[in-house]
């Protein structure tokens, strides 16, 4: 796994976000730059789906609540337009660098985290998604406080 580097993090809140609210809806969009290592999160009511690209390699998480309460949910994004030969490998490489991108989220929002500390011990659940649904798997990945930097 990469080290995290908080020097290397850009955020960017959109429009009807601030650091401290809403609670719900709150959605992250982490992309990155393979040439430079640099982070970029973008914290919204909805995904930056401008950032997307068709590589697929963004980490999508959001809020949510739940009957047995709040949760954040975690959607990575496995195989589709490159194919299932590199299914195997970009699970792998999603899994070693989950705990990056679940640092850098909570670094990246800690203003937030500060105000509402409950979130940090809600439940992460990362669903890793293929094209193939009955390969889709879903996971506990712990809480935001396993992720401080």
């Amino acid at each position: 796994m990469s080290e995290f580097n908080p020097d290397k993090l850009t955020v960017e809140f959109m429009e009807g976000v601030t650091e401290v609210s809403p609670l719900i809806p709150r959605r992250y969009t982490l992309t990155h730059s393979d040439i430079t290592g640099e982070l970029f999160l973008t914290i919204g009511l909805d995904f930056d789906y401008g950032k997307i690209t068709l590589i697929r390699d963004e980490v999508l998480g959001e809020w949510i609540w739940l009957e047995e309460g709040i949760q954040y949910h975690v959607y990575l994004y496995v195989d589709g337009e490159l194919g299932q030969g590199r299914a195997e490998i970009r699970e792998t490489i999603f899994r070693r660098e989950l705990p990056l991108a679940l640092s850098a989220i909570r670094y990246g929002d800690r203003i937030f985290f500060h105000r509402w500390t409950e979130f940090d011990h809600d439940p992460i659940i990362v669903h890793f998604q293929f094209t193939n649904t009955e390969q889709n798997k879903t996971e506990y990945w712990g809480t935001f406080s396993d992720y401080v930097v």
